[in-house]
């Protein structure tokens, strides 16, 4: 699906941060992500967080490049032991299989397994995502989203 554009990894640069700072004001990706930060919009403690992060050997944090621009980013992160991957693409790169191919290319970098996705009950194209990409739906749980100010349903996917 993505014509005439080519989709890169390469590690996180503090550069980079502005960008993807940039991409998570977007108020549709922000309702669809669901779970982020109370304020996305405070800038010194995105930039706080992800300076430390890209410095954390357990993370591996990648930029997606389509054709050099920066389109969005994707990581391997650990919580309470487990392997988590989350991803963010910029609103203009949707629905152009971007995600998919990214993912794709990260899992061939990533050898951690199992790794796990998680993914608000309602954000369908990260779930079709996740399952192109061979993630299976195995379980749900419920969490506080600040992007909703409400307690809603998240889908827990696994990759072995």
């Amino acid at each position: 699906m993505i014509q005439n554009g080519q989709v890169k990894l390469r590690k996180t640069m503090e550069s980079d941060l502005e960008s993807l700072f940039q991409f998570q004001l977007d108020r549709d990706a922000i309702y669809l992500a669901a779970f982020t930060p109370k304020d996305p919009t405070d800038k010194k403690a995105y930039f706080e967080k992800f300076t430390k992060l890209l410095n954390d050997p357990t993370i591996n944090m990648r930029t997606i490049l389509v054709d050099e621009t920066i389109a969005g980013s994707i990581a391997k992160f650990e919580i309470e032991g487990d392997a988590e991957i989350t991803y963010w693409i910029d609103k203009s790169f949707w629905g152009k299989g971007i995600a998919t191919t990214a993912l794709k290319n990260f899992l061939t970098i990533e050898s951690t397994r199992p790794i796990f996705g998680r993914v608000a009950f309602d954000n369908l194209g990260s779930q079709k995502v996740l399952e192109k990409c061979g993630f299976i739906k195995i379980g749900k749980d419920k969490g506080f989203a600040n992007a909703r100010q409400a307690e809603i349903e998240e889908f827990i996917y696994k990759l072995i």
